[in-house]
């Protein structure tokens, strides 16, 4: 496994990482949680990502318990959870100083810890002002229930006026975001935060780095029974994914995408990964299975990103064609 520093911060996380959004408490029970979390543990995974709304809190539940069960050291371990939607009640949600104290409690118990190493705003909240957010993520800090914050799904602009409050105020600053990235999801990543990685020193631990199991190649001759997409919950999903003109001509790009794959030697959910962590700012990808076969197969990256060198780049940067474009030099001098 290799280790990459968390942005501008001496922690350390396993370039491939393992999360629960939708697996756990939905198609993952506790002892298949326990095996799988294992199994990329043993792989050298140390981060592990969860969030307050995660099936409402059951995910971190399980977690917890399989942490628990498995004895290992917790300085071992990064733990993250993210704040934002933690129940029915009219409190229970946003970023308020109140939800943010009361749902990091909340986290905490579930997942039988003293603290989390990451806790994020799960998303921007129009309704709380930046400057109560960034107050109460420094007060959780300074209790010691959280190490270091960052934010999920938020603009550059605001991750920066977050920023410009905490240095100007003394208080902690953001210093991580979790952003959606994979080959079909790139503009935030390459473009919008571009300024941000020198100027703040923000590190990113991307999610849906498959896109939705899209770059897996599965999908390829339909929808496979018990599949994330097979869920009626995720019905909503499925037509955007699959069912859409956007979706569907995704799906002639996999196709291509396979090719290259079979030629390197690569199985196609590897080659995913490999793509995302050839981003040097990319501090961690988040993987997630519905199997203990997946998750070896996802560890397995490790093993070829060799392969896919630069020449293997720029075969799919041909067939994505969706590279996020330069801002344009109105000089041309």
């Amino acid at each position: 496994m290799e280790y990459r520093f968390l942005g501008r911060s001496g922690l350390k996380v396993s370039a491939l990482s393992f999360g629960s959004w939708v697996t756990f408490g939905e198609q993952v029970d506790t002892d298949l949680a326990y095996n799988q979390m294992k199994t990329a543990y043993d792989a050298g995974v140390n981060f592990f990502d969860n969030a307050e709304a995660y099936e409402m809190g059951k995910s971190e539940t399980i977690m917890g318990q399989v942490i628990k069960k498995a004895e290992w050291k917790r300085s071992d371990l990064v733990l993250s959870t993210k704040i934002f939607w933690g129940g029915e009640g009219v409190n229970d949600q946003g970023l308020s100083f109140k939800h943010i104290k009361e749902g990091t409690e909340a986290s905490l118990r579930r997942l039988q810890t003293d603290y989390v190493d990451l806790i994020f705003c799960h998303r921007p909240d129009k309704f709380t002002p930046v400057e109560e957010t960034v107050w109460a993520m420094n007060q959780v800090i300074n209790e010691g229930k959280a190490l270091y914050w960052g934010t999920s799904e938020w603009s550059a602009d605001q991750i920066r006026k977050a920023y410009d409050f905490a240095r100007e105020n003394h208080l902690r600053p953001p210093l991580m975001e979790q952003p959606e990235y994979n080959m079909f999801k790139r503009d935030k990543v390459e473009k919008e935060f571009s300024s941000l990685y020198d100027d703040i020193g923000l590190g990113t631990t991307i999610w849906s780095p498959l896109a939705s199991g899209l770059l897996t190649g599965k999908y390829n001759d339909g929808i496979p029974e018990g599949s994330r997409l097979d869920l009626d919950k995720y019905s909503w999903l499925r037509k955007k994914l699959l069912e859409s003109e956007n979706g569907k001509a995704k799906l002639r790009k996999v196709e291509k995408l396979a090719k290259v794959s079979d030629e390197i030697g690569v199985p196609m959910p590897q080659l995913a990964l490999a793509w995302c962590l050839n981003n040097e700012n990319v501090s961690t990808v988040i993987t997630g299975a519905s199997t203990v076969e997946q998750v070896e197969q996802n560890m397995k990256t490790m093993e070829i990103l060799d392969k896919v060198d630069e020449e293997a780049m720029e075969r799919i940067e041909e067939i994505l064609d969706n590279k996020p474009k330069e801002d344009l030099d109105w000089r041309r001098n």
